[in-house]
């Protein structure tokens, strides 16, 4: 379904849509969330030419790009260094400050076949990868940077897919974060990530895309929606679709949901009720 204004990707059809939000729900609920099946289904969502086909496409990359990873390498250092040569030295897969201003570089299918992306998406490209040949590999996230670790803590290596999968010493890590942020690095954040922390993330990144083009309020909303879907997902969520629904001339529904937002935040914070609720009021008010 094309919109005559718009450049693409243009959304599933709504059949399409349910399905492909039934089925993000439930892995978002599942014991142990799959990532790739997640990053997948927001492409999806994000993007209607991905079909099965497309998706089962991608799996079968990520299994294919593991196949060549060397047998069980000694350490996490030489996990990374392997990693590395296959995915950033072999494959090219890196980022560019270009990919900031790319919807593609948020979605998974598309980062696997153009091989640039944030660093959360590459990020996702050499955790998927690495995990199926057999690495102790997880997301660690960076404030302003997202990279991957290899190993345990006390042994742990740091690796920047962005950077082409530069395996990363205490000091660049520092300046990483400095360069980011403008602040010191906490000990705590080279924790493994939590999956679905991860799932909010990549969806953060594409409202703030959607966020400084608001003729693409879509692409927004389906992030937000699918971001609603996730269990302990934040309460300001529901203000934002809020927002969104009336910017996109749903006052009647923008405004039961910015209602909806007023209740739940009342307890802790009533001038922010009174206000959103205003601000409901001036929605529904519209429809006059």
């Amino acid at each position: 379904m094309s919109h005559p204004y718009l450049p693409p990707p243009y959304p599933p059809p709504p059949e399409r849509s349910a399905e492909l939000r039934q089925r993000f729900a439930e892995e978002a609920r599942a014991e142990r969330p799959d990532l790739s099946a997640l990053c997948l289904l927001i492409g999806a969502e994000t993007d209607g030419s991905l079909d099965e086909t497309g998706i089962d496409g991608a799996q079968a990359e990520l299994d294919r790009l593991a196949g060549e990873l060397p047998y069980r390498p000694d350490g996490p250092r030489a996990w990374a260094e392997a990693v590395r040569r296959l995915l950033g030295t072999r494959y090219g897969f890196h980022g560019t400050p270009g990919d900031y201003q790319r919807l593609e570089s948020s979605l998974l299918h598309e980062v696997l076949r153009r091989r640039r992306g944030l660093p959360i998406l590459l990020s996702m490209v050499w955790l998927e990868v690495a995990r199926r040949a057999g690495a102790p590999v997880y997301g660690v996230a960076l404030p302003g940077h997202f990279v991957v670790g290899f190993g345990a803590a006390a042994e742990q290596v740091l690796a920047d897919p962005f950077d082409g999968g530069r395996v990363l010493t205490g000091a660049d890590a520092e300046l990483l974060v400095a360069g980011a942020t403008g602040a010191s690095l906490d000990p705590a954040v080279l924790e493994p990530a939590r999956p679905l922390d991860v799932v909010q993330r990549i969806l953060n990144n594409i409202r703030a895309w959607a966020a400084a083009r608001p003729e693409r309020s879509d692409v927004a909303l389906r992030a937000v929606e699918l971001a609603l879907l996730i269990p302990s997902h934040p309460a300001r969520l529901r203000y934002e679709r809020g927002q969104l629904l009336v910017q996109r001339g749903q006052f009647v529904a923008g405004a039961e949901e910015m209602e909806h937002y007023a209740d739940l935040v009342e307890v802790v914070d009533e001038s922010v009720a009174r206000k959103v609720r205003q601000e409901a009021g001036t929605a529904r008010a519209k429809l006059n």
